[in-house]
């Protein structure tokens, strides 16, 4: 039964959403929540270091019925928090805007983890989101080069511009993968986001076995191609800069 503060008419179990996959339970998605993960099927970008290409595609080889995932939501009512709506990339799909606003209506907490592929898309969901995890790929003259696709890193900026005015919580994070970057270009990202005033940002070592640009892919991982004395030096270097920092290899 919806409580008295749920609008029935904004339950929407027919929401045109493509979805590739769910996380029935998670507690690191959305910080300090248990929640689900809705993974948005479609991408408009390539990046070379993705871990997800299957999440790519506009269509998917198994689909979830956006009906079948409301019943789910209805009956984790009291356990889950949150939802998250990941990828791929939501922003690539106009339903992403009906299926925030459904989770809202259930009295669900709503997470977005995106690039910010979409600006306009991105300031029209702003309001009806708790909480973003904010992909930063690179500083701007060389996003293109790790998105692929051209205009990219402008729209990126963009939308973190937007995420920053907003005043919604959030996390920043960057993907290095050793190949593509190098300690003096990411000091110099993270200096560049500590002057926007980013106050919470993360740096995640990219994943080698599955990327989408096979000539990255390595049993190796990718933190050992800078040697660790290096790596603490930068860790060292970048943590001051931020409220809250942290590397994740």
């Amino acid at each position: 039964m919806l409580k008295e503060s749920q609008s029935v008419s904004n339950i929407k179990s027919d929401v045109a959403l493509r979805v590739g996959g769910i996380t029935p339970l998670t507690t690191i998605d959305f910080p300090h929540h248990l929640s689900c993960v809705i993974y948005c099927q479609g991408c408009a970008w390539r990046c070379r270091y993705c871990h997800n290409p299957e999440l790519i595609p506009t269509k998917a080889d198994q689909s979830y019925e956006w009906h079948s995932l409301i019943e789910f939501l209805h009956k984790r009512k009291g356990l889950l928090e949150a939802v998250v709506f990941s990828g791929g990339e939501p922003l690539l799909q106009s339903a992403l805007v009906p299926a925030i606003e459904t989770v809202k209506a259930m009295d669900f907490k709503v997470g977005l983890h995106t690039g910010g592929s979409a600006p306009k898309r991105f300031k029209a969901v702003l309001p009806n989101v708790d909480w973003v995890g904010f992909d930063v790929k690179d500083l701007p003259e060389y996003g293109d080069a790790i998105i692929r696709v051209n205009g990219a890193a402008e729209a990126n900026w963009q939308s973190l511009d937007m995420l920053l005015e907003s005043g919604v919580d959030y996390e920043c994070r960057t993907t290095v993968h050793w190949n593509l970057t190098n300690p003096e270009r990411v000091l110099k990202l993270a200096e560049t986001l500590a002057s926007k005033g980013v106050k919470n940002y993360n740096l995640q070592i990219a994943r080698n076995k599955n990327t989408l640009d096979e000539s990255l892919r390595s049993d190796e991982f990718s933190y050992s191609m800078v040697d660790k004395e290096t790596r603490q030096q930068l860790c060292t270097a970048i943590e001051p800069m931020f409220n809250k920092f942290k590397w994740v290899e």
